[in-house]
């Protein structure tokens, strides 16, 4: 299988993809779950508890939406934009699969945004993410979309991970995260740029710059947009791995799901993206959808990104054909 890439994006030749890596190239499909009991789930409670209330928080948050000024809900927006980018076009694309590669300045930039997401630090979400591509819809899946919706959607934060996920996130390997200081900086401070970024600028901002209340400032930007932006991450766990055709490959469980595109910036296109991980749009049809995407593009244009990796229209097209479920279009 050969890897193709946009010649407007990249500028230096990228490596042969050996055509057993149509996945990934950690996609392990040998691997199959530990046959017997199964171990007993243990409860977090001080995760339960804190969701609980974030969730309640943000329902009101919403209560409190024609109370807010444009310039605060338009605020909001743009936070929710900048959180899911840490988590899209960073934690995602650049640093779980090195669809592209990324300047300093953007790379400094995805850490600021994936701080005020607040999904884990990069390092961490990128080996679970990594795994959960290797070792997909088993134990070893931190997500595992096979235990149901509840538990691929909010479940898995809310009990201790099972042995297997630890096992072998444990054995990958991680040397490129470990070598990036933007990613390791960020993991260092972490608790504080959280606070910082997540918590504290969102809620302040409106209430300096147009004297928005600081109580509406903490529920609309602050919480409302967090738990906004957690959902849409974890549609593309539950509901993308649950809900749509499977145009590429009918024998995985990650679907094409439009809903989960829109709200979720791109991420939608799940069966195209465990076909091929490596791809940076995540899609076969560019920005349609895919504002990450059209991030990732302005990036290049603007020279703080480069070596966009793309599959061939004909790679897709032959593997469409072979493994797909028929419901495959271009365009």
């Amino acid at each position: 299988m050969t890897e193709t890439t946009n010649p407007s994006k990249q500028q230096n030749g990228d490596a042969v993809m050996p055509e057993t890596s149509t996945r990934d190239d950690v996609f392990d499909d040998s691997y199959k779950a530990k046959e017997g009991p199964k171990p007993p789930m243990r409860l977090v409670w001080r995760n339960i508890i804190l969701m609980f209330l974030l969730h309640v928080g943000a329902l009101y948050g919403l209560m409190l939406v024609p109370s807010a000024s444009a310039l605060t809900l338009a605020w909001t927006a743009l936070c929710f934009l900048l959180s899911a980018l840490g988590i899209t076009a960073g934690a995602h694309r650049l640093w779980s699969h090195k669809s592209y590669k990324a300047s300093t300045p953007l790379r400094v930039f995805l850490a600021l945004a994936n701080s005020m997401a607040f999904q884990n630090d990069i390092y961490e979400w990128a080996r679970d993410h990594r795994v959960h591509h290797k070792y997909s819809e088993t134990d070893a899946d931190p997500h595992n979309a096979v235990r149901g919706f509840f538990f691929a959607h909010i479940g898995w934060l809310l009990v201790r991970k099972h042995p297997d996920v630890i096992e072998k996130g444990k054995k990958l390997e991680l040397t490129d995260l470990k070598a990036d200081k933007v990613v390791m900086l960020q993991r260092k401070y972490y608790k504080l740029s959280v606070v910082l970024l997540c918590f504290l600028v969102p809620m302040l901002v409106p209430w300096f710059l147009w004297d928005e209340s600081l109580w509406v400032g903490y529920f609309i930007p602050c919480l409302m947009r967090y738990a906004l932006v957690l959902n849409a991450t974890w549609l593309v766990n539950s509901a993308a791995h649950m809900w749509g055709n499977r145009p590429y490959d009918r024998n995985i469980n990650p679907s094409e799901n439009r809903f989960v595109a829109f709200s979720a910036i791109g991420e939608g296109f799940h069966n195209y993206h465990h076909t091929f991980p490596f791809d940076y749009a995540t899609s076969e049809f560019g920005m349609k959808l895919n504002i990450t995407t059209a991030f990732i593009d302005l990036m290049c244009f603007l020279g703080l990104a480069k070596d966009c990796k793309r599959v061939s229209r004909d790679l897709i097209s032959t593997r469409a054909q072979r493994t797909g479920d028929g419901s495959h279009k271009t365009g």
